[in-house]
């Protein structure tokens, strides 16, 4: 099964865009990865890795397994949890990125629960939402998940495992038809984590 691991620093991103593309991008690339570093400081992932290594996984997956160079995308990328894992705003990202990388963000971003409404009620409504997301945005959503789960063996609690394999199935995986490339890596990562769709010992 394909993994996106080897970005694990801003560094090692940049000499890998390098040539593909102008150095602008690139330093507009470099602004969104140091906003999203600062507002994320001190925050994991479940295994415990630094939080940028998830944003650096989503960017490597766009950028590598999909060829995108549209660099609205890459930013939006870095910067897909700025809003709903710290205090930053979307006018924060408009102001500082443009209009284009704060809608994307918008898109991928839970929104906070209405009055009266549960947890799994906002989360249940967010991923249905997806469904009705452009392609763009689908493909940036989709890399998200993918970096989520490509070590999902990881996750130190068995039962999130088996959840989220149940999750990712029903509300992902039949959205990534909208690139092949994507539907073969979710296919691939299906059949290796199949053992989690299994009733637990």
């Amino acid at each position: 099964m394909r993994t996106f691991d080897s970005w694990t620093t801003w560094d090692d991103a940049r000499a890998a865009l390098t040539g593909r593309l102008p150095g602008p991008d690139l330093d507009r690339l470099a602004a969104a990865y140091a906003f999203a570093a600062e507002r994320h400081a001190g925050q994991t992932r479940p295994a415990g890795e630094p939080y940028t290594r998830h944003l650096l996984e989503v960017a490597e997956i766009l950028a590598t397994a999909l060829d995108v160079t549209d660099t609205d995308l890459i930013a939006a990328a870095l910067l897909h949890d700025v809003v709903e894992d710290t205090p930053a705003t979307l006018a924060d990202v408009a102001e500082r990125f443009g209009p284009r990388v704060a809608a994307l963000v918008a898109d991928v971003t839970k929104p906070p629960p209405a009055p009266g409404e549960d947890g799994a009620t906002v989360r249940l409504r967010y991923l249905e939402h997806l469904g009705g997301l452009p392609p763009d945005t689908l493909r940036l959503k989709l890399a998200d998940r993918y970096s989520n789960v490509q070590r999902l063996h990881t996750h130190p609690r068995p039962e999130k495992q088996r959840t989220y394999y149940a999750e990712t199935r029903r509300h992902l995986v039949p959205l990534a038809t909208v690139d092949p490339r994507l539907a073969a890596l979710f296919a691939e990562w299906e059949r290796v984590y199949a053992h989690l769709a299994a009733d637990p010992a």
